[in-house]
């Protein structure tokens, strides 16, 4: 019906639903129909009758509930349970009067569904039963006898969800004081539906059998006979007794149905199972009726008694003790020696087959029922029922099953104890039985029992001391029937056998140990079975909390210790405990006790040994080792050595035995368990008559040499048991274990320490444990061993740690280092006031120094580092404690902090060494901190490192000053004095400067006191303090910044601060910086230089200057005299000052320079102080003072007219001074200054003295290179060239409104004259400088002056370079074309692409390229002489660059050959490796730029050179390991933003001398500014390359090109063609942009011919496709032909498209004019050397390309004409 995939009927849209159809139907109708259905079986039950008429059920069944019962009525499963789950929440939901209207139709479909098969269905009916109920009430009375027998059904469902459903909703309905009146009132309705599921349903009536399949049918019925056999169960139970009578009658007809019996044999369980549970509540609520079946009855249960279902024992058990309790004469109804006691017996013998637990507990009722008559002969039916128990019990069932088997014993005693007690008449049988049970159950059972290792810790031992308990009791009461008789005789019987049988057990050599352990175990059990737990005890958990006071402890290691019954409760329990059985256990012990030794002493048996400890335990009298002594004696023990036996003979047994025997044994060397010995020490202890004796006893044993082991053991088992260590308390004090012990802390220590190899591990481990626990162990707050001892063993371990340190044999030390710092870390951990001790806080000390040093310097595992650290903390612990309470200084922070600060100002730290430092002190002040307000501790720790004012100094010192080269190039400073200060190079340091660790430590330090809160902000001094640290971290991290080149081990060192957050930001959220600020800021004023830069920084963080910053220079006696502090304050605050405070600035400097004497010109109070602030301030120009500018000039001019020799023009700077040095450069920086921002037209004389003062400087400059070393002259080259860059930019970026203002000749002037003597000076000093440094590496000043000499060099125009002045030179052999000057211009900077500077090499580039466009134009003679040689011919670029290229070839395969094509390579900025590859690119750059200015004929030439060198090939794999995977570009754009994403292929690459951009992306942009240029001028070549590559590369280069460059390149081509002003005659080109097409018409005459040019997506890679548009008067072959040539072109000439169109347009034009194709390549013109064709055949005139021909000829082998065969001559 609903397939949802079949062919529909034409119309029909929806697939069927049955839910909807219903719908519809009461939707048409307006009413349900009837509910008339078949019915149970009953009459009136289920039968609903229809409505009649739309009114009647709209007034009863709201519309919803209609639907819903509809399809509660439906078969699926789902739908029922979600109509069920709908219902339940309507009932929830609706008004009580429309729930109502429900009930006349529930009761047919609860007694329906509440059967149904599906579980989930009945529970959520029961939960929708249980809504209405609540929502109805009383209204349900009415349906109650329709649904009760099912309501009860449900409560006793299979399902316990669904049953606890039903019955929650019963309890809803009836409290449940009424619950009994509703049954009765429903009684016999329930009954007749329980009578009709029990005697009348099949399978086949309960469900359809037509659709249900079988199983479920079976499955139904089953469970439904379970749940109504239980229903019937339940109402006997809850029934009123008074309506009990009347049951009796109604339950006749089913008592009286044979199916009914058949019930108990029924092949299902838990039918099974529900009958006997019947059966029971029978006998139980209708005892007489039960009587009166009692044939019927008895034999269904009783006979069911071997039914080992686990489903069905428990009822059935259940039930057999019922039947015989109820029914007197119930064995009358079964054979009971046939029937019953047969099956009985085979499930005993089996062990209960697995349900031993549920079985065994009902033996002793049972065989208390059962009646003398069945019992008898009793002799032969007790025997056969105890021998079958115990054959159960040896089943592997029961015995690998505690409980199983602990059910099985507990019964076998109960009944054994059962059958001793029966009263029988006749004494001789009685004694027989007695005489049967002891000898032949119970004894073999305890036989079975120790032999049997599993059921050893079973409770049969108990369970017999229990049973001789309470025999002993009777035996002691004197009675008149001689009961008492009975009882001592039964227990003397008990003993000789028990005896007989533990000697056989022991009297044999290879006794078995466990067996010997169970014996002793269960002769402790008889002694005394109070003191030991009984077993399966839950174990008793204790929690404590932390914070209980440590002096309740009893631990040792945390484990609680477990305190034993004294030995004296056990004393005193023997004492009550008859004489009936002391006696007889003694003689037995005594008898074992005497075998084993006899064993021991003759064949040496260990396990005999080991039984003889245990029994001694327990059993530690005179009497017993008086036994052992004689029998001892009498093996004649020779051995004993004669001052023991002496000593031996005053003494009593025990100590005796001790002397000729213990001892002995203790000394075996073979021994290696020695537990059970130490046992027997403790026995003899326990029977000495005093402490001092024991002691004297012990103190022998310590003097003898006996394994260490034994010490440790005894003292483990005192912590365990104060009884004993009551026993050896006096020893442990005394001082003979002490110094033993101290001897043995001496030995330990220096076994490990020596460098030879270590004696046996495990023997030295135990030395460890024994020296850990007894420094520790406390007891009551006592240690173990005296307190002078425990110190002196402390001090052991601390001397032989800090060898350790010192020994580098690292091997050595590993297991001595390992094992202190277990013993030192439970030390520690658990000894309170440890730390008191001067030699433990020793001992802490260096473990401290230990873990806070680098691994390689104390040559410690990464596990013993581990250990070290947690010993420590442990110990550190331990300290704040003590700190909390303790009045005296520590030592050990004392200590420590000098040591700290010895260790961070030696100058030895790298930084891994400087942040496990770091991080140890973090530590201990961290746990510092935790000293609840003891901030005394930390702040004099803190004092404790910190360097004092001259240390400070002297770390200032350690800090080299080539940090000042930056600042004063930049002019950030000004200096006029040379700088004093270390000078070291960095480049090869190793170890940090002893600054940066002292400032990094001491601010980490600071800022965990500050993280912590601990200090207070009104607390003056301690501020300063911590202000002091931050500005040196400031000032340290200041000088790394100001380094050029910082060295690896300083990045480092950064990194390390950022890790460890040590950093302003962090001190700056938690504190106020204020007066930090202000700290720094006095230093700046009183020391300048580096504190100045510092300061800078600061306000840069803040953004804002303080107004003690600014009261410097509101008054003009504020900053006068002007020092050098003062200087450089007032030069690293000018650029955070407001316009107003500037201009205030400038006119006191102003004033001041117009006052200036001639003496105070160079000094720092005078002229070059102001210039020096005045110069700073205009720097940044934000401040309008231009009318101020030309008159500081004039001021400039009269100083130089008053004194000449102020000015360093033209000279020698050898002898003069630094002050002048510095005086020149502020006036030289001024003039670009003056230059950039005066508005006022300069006079003619000003003009004059730039221009003047420029060259005279620029002479002095290049006169005096040799001195460039000195840092105040290296920067006066730098400005003189700046200044020359500078004016240089103004003249050639003057607009003409600017030229009208300047004098008449200057700018010829300038071009003429001086823009002449700048190049002529600065070229050849370029020259010169490079060739005297090979790397600019050897001194980074010569960087700068090159850069600054580089940039000004850029400015040279073609013409001077071409008129250049350098020395003539040449290279031997070098094939040129070009006139000398020119040659020697390109063989003289050429090499400087190899230079190892980047100044120079773009300097140099930008020169070239601008030569590059000319020198084609010389190879064009050469094409004459070229034009007809019959082989392919090739021409080489100008020689100087390709000789450049070959070498830095070379070296770049060097670099990049280990990198896959297709990876990014990166290159380290300013590196040398960036140096080459940036001079390579660079050289490619040129080489292409060149190639790009020659003709196509020329381009042939050219590139067939550059593929047999295979150069260009090189470089297109060198350029996919440069180029990124992903050129995306970061920087500043030039155009408009839009939305495309800037790449390295949209974004013009500017290379500027002073490197602005960012250099890490120089490399990638100009390897893909190289790509590109490649591309676009060489498609041809660099396809060729792409058809050539291996797989992999192909498929790079393809998806990298297509993905970046394809369209730019596409873009640039279209518009090019669109832009183009080449016009063709008769030829028109057209492009479109969005198709990437060019389309070509061409026209002649009355020819027409389009062509249609497409551009592919990888563009230049793939091939150019040209499809035929229109044409007309053109043969269809010729056509082929020319479309061909075209192709041709495009796809082998490296030119643009427009130039392939003029190529082919010729070769039209050509065939037009009458010349013939040449008819090898049918073209006229050649389509890579475009000559046309001259070679004629001389036989048929036709005539061809000669690159053809020599083709032709090459790959045929033959001279033939290819037209008409005859030789070519």
């Amino acid at each position: 019906m609903g397939g949802k995939n079949k062919q529909r009927t034409k119309g029909n849209l929806r697939p069927s639903s049955s839910g909807r159809a219903a719908e519809l139907l009461a939707k048409e109708r307006g009413t349900v129909p009837g509910f008339i259905g078949f019915g149970t079986s009953q009459s009136d039950l289920g039968y609903v009758p229809a409505v009649q008429g739309a009114e009647e059920i709209d007034s009863l069944v709201d519309a919803d509930f209609r639907m819903v019962l509809r399809k509660l009525s439906k078969r699926d499963i789902t739908t029922k349970l979600k109509a069920m789950q709908e219902f339940g929440t309507m009932c929830k939901e609706r008004e009580a009067e429309v729930v109502k209207g429900v009930l006349p139709y529930w009761p047919r479909i609860y007694c329906k569904i509440s059967l149904d098969h599906d579980r989930r269905v009945r529970e959520a009916t029961q939960q929708s039963f249980e809504q209405l109920v609540l929502k109805v009430k009383k209204h349900l009375a009415p349906y109650l006898k329709s649904i009760m027998g099912y309501w009860l059904i449900a409560q006793c469902d299979t399902y316990s969800p669904a049953a606890s459903a039903a019955k929650v909703a019963f309890e809803k309905a009836f409290p449940s004081s009424k619950q009994p009146e509703a049954l009765a009132f429903c009684k016999d309705e329930i009954l007749n539906v329980l009578q009709d599921h029990l005697l009348k349903e099949t399978p086949d009536t309960l469900s359809d059998p037509q659709t249900v399949p079988e199983e479920e049918r079976e499955a139904k019925f089953f469970r439904i006979l379970t749940c109504s056999l239980l229903a019937l169960k339940k109402l006997l139970s809850m029934l009123p007794k008074k309506e009990m009578h009347s049951l009796e009658e109604k339950l006749m007809p089913l008592l009286s149905q044979n199916k009914f019996w058949k019930y108990g044999k029924h092949n299902i369980p838990q039918v099974r199972s529900a009958f006997f549970e019947l059966a029971s509540a029978f006998c139980q609520y209708l005892p007489e009726l039960v009587k009166t079946e009692a044939p019927r009855v008895c034999p269904a249960v009783l006979l069911s008694i071997d039914d080992s279902d686990a489903v069905v024992c428990p009822a059935l058990w259940e039930a057999v003790l019922y039947a015989i309790a109820t029914i007197e004469d119930c064995w009358s109804h079964v054979n009971a020696k046939k029937g019953v006691l047969p099956k009985l017996w085979t499930v005993l013998r089996e062990g209960g087959r697995g349900l031993a637990t549920v079985i065994y507990p009902n033996l002793l009722p049972f065989i208390s029922k059962v009646p003398p008559g069945i019992a008898e002969p009793k002799l032969e039916y007790f025997r056969t029922f105890f021998s079958s128990i115990i054959q159960g019990l040896s089943s592997e069932r029961a015995i690998a099953s505690p409980s199983e088997s602990s059910a099985i014993i507990t019964a076998f005693m109960e009944c054994l104890r059962f059958a001793i007690l029966q009263k029988i008449d006749k004494e001789d049988d009685q004694r027989q039985i007695h005489q049967m049970l002891i000898h032949d159950q119970l004894i073999p059972l305890t036989n079975a029992v120790l032999k049997e290792p599993r059921l050893q810790n079973g409770p049969l031992f108990y369970q017999i001391a229990e049973m001789l308990s309470s025999w002993e009791a009777k035996a002691e009461l004197s009675s008149d029937d001689g009961t008492d008789e009975v009882f001592q005789k039964l227990l003397s019987n008990f003993w000789d056998r028990l005896l007989k049988m533990c000697v056989l057990h022991v009297d044999t050599l290879d006794a078995d140990e466990k067996s010997l352990f169970a014996i002793s175990g269960m002769l402790e059990i008889l002694q005394n079975p109070k003191s030991t737990t009984k077993p399966n005890n839950r174990k008793s958990l204790k929690i404590r909390f932390t914070d209980e006071d440590e002096s309740e402890r009893n631990t040792e290691n945390g484990k609680p210790t477990e305190v034993r019954n004294s030995d004296s409760e056990i004393q005193a329990d023997l004492q009550h405990s008859s004489l009936l059985r002391k006696e007889p256990l003694e003689n037995l012990v005594c008898s074992l006790a005497e075998l084993s030794i006899v064993y021991v002493n003759e064949q040496k048996s260990e396990q005999h040994l080991k039984f003889l400890s245990a029994l001694l335990n327990s059993f530690s009298s005179n009497r017993v080792f008086q036994v052992l002594l004689e029998q001892g004696n009498d093996a004649g023990s020779a051995q004993a050595e004669s001052q023991n036996e002496v000593k031996a003979h005053h003494e009593s047994p025990p100590v005796q035995f001790l002397y000729m025997n213990l001892i002995a044994w203790l000394k075996e060397d073979w021994r290696k368990d020695t537990h059970f010995l130490v046992d027997t020490l403790y026995s003899v202890l326990n029977c000495c008559n005093s402490n001092d004796e024991r002691k004297t006893i012990l103190d022998d044993l310590t003097k003898m040499d006996l394994k260490w082991i034994i010490f440790l053991q005894i003292i483990q088992k005192a912590c365990l048991s104060t009884t004993k260590l009551s026993l050896v308390s006096d020893w442990l004090k005394g001082d003979t274990l002490g110094e033993r012990l101290v001897m043995l802390a001496d030995d330990l220590c220096h076994l490990g320490l020596k460098p030879i190899a270590a004696s046996s591990e495990s023997s030295s481990s135990e030395r460890w444990t024994l020296l850990s626990l007894v420094l520790s162990q406390h007891i009551k707050n006592e240690s173990l061993i005296g307190e002078t001892f425990v110190e002196r063993i402390i001090d052991k371990l601390q001397a032989a740690l800090s060898k350790a340190k010192d020994l580098s044999e690292a091997g050595n030390t590993e297991p001595s280092v390992s094992f202190i710092c277990d013993v030192a870390s439970s030390f520690f951990s658990s000894v309170k006031g440890c730390l008191l001790m001067p030699s433990s806080e020793d001992l802490l000390l260096t473990i401290f120094q230990l873990c806070a040093q680098r691994q390689d310097a104390t040559h410690l595992t990464d596990l013993l580092v581990c250990k070290l650290k947690h010993t420590w903390m442990s110990g550190v612990n331990s300290l704040v404690r003590q700190l909390r309470t303790m009045q005296k200084q520590s030592t050990f922070l004392h200590k420590s902090a000098l040591w700290v600060k010895n260790q961070i100002q030696s100058s030895s730290l790298d930084v891994k060494s400087l942040q496990v430092l770091i991080t140890a002190v973090s530590d201990l002040l961290s746990k510092l901190m935790e000293a609840d307000g003891q901030s005394g501790y930390l702040g004099a720790y803190v004092e404790h490192v910190m360097p004092n004012k001259t240390e400070w100094g002297k770390l200032h010192e350690s800090l080299s000053t080539e940090w000042m080269h930056k600042p004063l190039l930049e002019g950030r400073l000004s200096m006029n004095c040379e700088p004093l200060g270390s000078c070291v190079k960095l480049c090869g340091t190793t170890k940090l400067p002893s600054h940066l660790c002292t400032s990094a430590l001491l601010s980490k330090m600071v800022l965990l006191v500050l993280e912590n809160g601990v200090v207070h902000g009104n607390d003056d001094a301690e501020r300063k303090k911590i202000d002091n640290i931050i500005a040196e971290l400031l000032y340290s991290l200041q000088w790394i910044e100001e380094l050029e080149n910082p060295p690896y081990l300083l990045l480092e060192y950064l990194h390390m601060l950022e890790e460890m957050h040590i950093t302003y930001e962090k001190f700056s959220t938690l504190s106020n910086t204020t007066s930090l600020q202000q700290t720094i800021f006095d230093r700046s004023e009183e020391r300048g230089r580096l504190w100045s830069l510092t300061m800078a920084k600061v306000i840069h963080a803040e953004n804002t200057v303080s107004c003690e910053m600014k009261q410097l220079f509101k008054t003009t006696e504020g900053f006068l005299p002007l020092t050098e502090g003062r200087l450089h304050t007032l030069q690293c605050l000018s650029r955070f000052l407001i316009e107003e405070e500037k201009k205030e600035l400038v006119f006191h400097c102003v004033a001041k320079l117009m006052t200036c004497t001639q003496t105070e010109l160079s000094s720092t109070d005078g002229a070059f102080g102001c210039l020096s602030i005045l110069n700073s301030c205009l720097n940044d120009r934000s401040i309008d003072c231009d009318h101020l500018l030309p008159g500081i000039l004039k001021i400039i001019i009269s100083w130089k007219n008053d004194n000449e020799d102020s000015f360093l023009f033209s000279c020698n700077l050898k002898e003069k001074s630094a002050q002048l040095f510095g005086f020149n450069i502020e006036m030289i920086r001024y003039l670009p200054l003056l230059l950039k921002y005066s508005a006022a037209p300069l006079a003619d004389n000003e003009w004059d003295f730039i221009m003047c003062s420029m060259l005279a400087w620029l002479e002095t400059t290049s006169e005096n290179r040799s001195l460039y070393n000195v840092p105040l002259v290296q920067i006066f080259a730098c400005v003189s060239c700046d200044l020359a860059s500078a004016l240089s930019a103004y003249f050639e970026a003057a607009a003409p409104e600017t030229t009208e203002n300047l004098p008449v000749n200057l700018i010829s002037e300038w071009k003429e004259f001086f823009s002449e003597g700048i190049h002529n000076l600065l070229l050849p000093l370029l020259v010169k400088v490079t060739g005297e440094t090979k790397t600019a590496s050897e001194g980074s000043f010569q960087n700068s002056v090159l850069t600054s000499l580089g940039e000004a060099l850029t400015y040279i125009s073609k013409d001077q370079l071409l008129n250049h002045k350098l020395p003539a030179k040449f290279v031997a052999g070098q094939k040129t074309n070009l006139p000398d000057k020119l040659q020697t211009l390109l063989n003289t900077l050429s090499p400087l692409l190899l230079f190892r500077a980047r100044p120079v090499q773009i300097s140099v580039y930008r020169m070239l390229y601008k030569l590059m466009p000319e020198l084609p134009k010389f190879d064009d003679e050469d094409l004459k002489s070229y034009g007809d040689e019959e082989e392919e011919s090739a021409l080489s670029p100008p020689a100087a660059l390709m000789s450049v290229l070959a070498t830095q070839e070379l070296l770049l395969e060097n670099i990049l050959e280990c990198i896959p094509v297709g990876e990014f390579a990166v290159i380290q900025p300013l590196s040398d490796e960036f140096c080459l590859v940036l001079g390579y690119l660079l050289t490619w750059k040129l080489t292409l730029a060149f190639f790009k200015a020659a003709s196509s004929q020329l381009r042939v030439l050219y590139s067939q050179y550059l593929r047999r060198t295979k150069s260009l090939n090189n470089l297109l794999y060198h350029l996919f390991r440069l180029m990124p995977e992903n050129p995306v570009f970061s920087g500043p754009t030039s155009e408009v933003p839009n939305k495309d994403t800037k790449t390295f292929f949209t974004e013009e690459l500017h290379l500027d001398v002073k490197g602005t951009g960012v250099l890490s992306s120089q490399i990638p942009h100009l390897a893909c500014s190289v790509y590109h240029i490649t591309l676009k001028d060489l498609p041809a070549m660099v396809r060729l390359w792409w058809n050539s590559c291996e797989k992999r590369v192909f498929n790079v280069v393809d998806k990298f090109t297509s993905k970046y460059v394809s369209s730019v390149l596409s873009s640039q081509e279209i518009s090019s063609v669109q832009t183009s002003t080449q016009l063709f005659n008769g030829m028109t080109v057209k492009a479109r942009s969005a198709a990437r097409e060019v389309i070509a018409t061409y026209s002649v005459d009355d020819i027409f011919i389009e062509l249609i040019i497409q551009l592919p997506s990888n563009y230049p890679l793939g091939s150019i496709t040209v499809e035929s548009g229109k044409r007309v008067g053109v043969a269809v072959q010729q056509w082929r032909n020319w479309m061909l040539q075209l192709s041709t072109y495009l796809t082998h000439q490296n030119g643009s498209i427009m130039e392939g169109l003029s190529l082919w347009k010729n070769n039209v034009d050509k065939r037009f004019e009458g010349v013939e194709d040449c008819m090898i390549c049918f073209s006229v013109i050649h389509g890579s050397n475009y000559s046309l064709p001259k070679k004629a055949c001389r036989t048929c005139k036709k005539k061809f390309h000669s690159a053809c021909l020599y083709k032709w000829f090459t790959s045929s082998n033959k001279s033939t004409c290819p037209l008409c065969r005859e030789t070519f001559f």
